[in-house]
């Protein structure tokens, strides 16, 4: 508790980047090898294989990140294979893409379970999305990629 008496949440921080642990990164490339520990004599267990996959990253050890896809799935990947370009994926079997971040708002477009959409700004349960072309609001509770209280401008 700080001295005003306000309790101020502490947020985890990575040993080596010193950015907030966990947190949602995307594949750079359109293939990676996902490793059983840090370093290059460690086996592959899987190799993603969708650039901008979002990917969530639970732990650093020098150039190596422990990262999780949507389904809980992953490993060690060499970071020079993840960006910090964001993206989202459709968990629901269709959503809306709203004009504005409301659910009274038009549809500007829908995308299907599993399309992936680049992250614009955030709002307390919307976020800007766009992809081939389109672009709208969908509500967080239905994308994966993003966290529940994440606001983006």
């Amino acid at each position: 508790m700080g001295a005003s008496g306000v309790v101020v949440a502490e947020t985890k921080r990575g040993p080596v980047t010193n950015l907030p642990m966990p947190r949602f990164v995307s594949m750079k490339a359109a293939e990676g090898n996902v490793r059983r520990g840090p370093s290059l004599t460690h086996r592959v267990d899987w190799v993603f294989k969708h650039e901008n996959m979002p990917l969530k990253v639970v732990a650093e050890y020098g150039h190596w990140r422990r990262v999780q896809d949507a389904e809980g799935q992953g490993g060690w990947m060499h970071y020079s294979l993840l960006s910090g370009a964001r993206y989202v994926i459709v968990r629901e079997e269709k959503i809306r893409l709203y004009l504005t971040p409301n659910d009274a708002a038009a549809t500007q477009a829908y995308a299907e379970r599993g399309a992936l959409l680049r992250l614009g700004s955030c709002v307390e349960e919307y976020c800007e999305l766009s992809a081939q072309g389109a672009d709208g609001w969908a509500k967080k509770a239905e994308l994966w990629g993003v966290a529940p209280k994440e606001l983006r401008d």
